[in-house]
């Protein structure tokens, strides 16, 4: 049974799925926002609030979990515990927002702007 299972599988198998979403987020930690297709930021903004939540807890296990999590880059988390975790202290979820931009011109797919609040 589905029941409760949320996650779109965006046309990928499952390899390529994780691999594109585990870019995405790379992308978001490392420039702040990142415009992609309403679809794919969807299913990049629950793994994204894992990691900040998880970059929150700041200990040498919760460390070792994002670099597997970003491909074992180091400096990108550091960027994720020194920068980005610590302003979200305060906060306890809905580290992402999702803007709307509008239809892409070539196959009318509804573009976003996927960014840290």
């Amino acid at each position: 049974m589905r029941h409760r299972k949320q996650r779109g599988k965006l046309s990928r198998d499952s390899a390529h799925r994780r691999a594109l979403i585990m870019n995405l987020c790379r992308e978001v930690i490392e420039h702040g926002r990142i415009r992609t297709t309403e679809a794919k930021a969807k299913a990049a903004r629950p793994e994204l609030e894992r990691l900040i939540t998880l970059a929150k807890r700041g200990d040498m296990h919760a460390r070792r979990q994002a670099m597997a999590r970003l491909g074992q880059d180091k400096f990108l988390v550091y960027r994720l515990f020194e920068e980005v975790a610590p302003r979200y202290r305060e906060r306890s979820g809905g580290y992402t927002r999702i803007l709307k931009l509008g239809p892409r011109r070539s196959d009318a797919t509804e573009l976003v702007l996927l960014e840290l609040v």
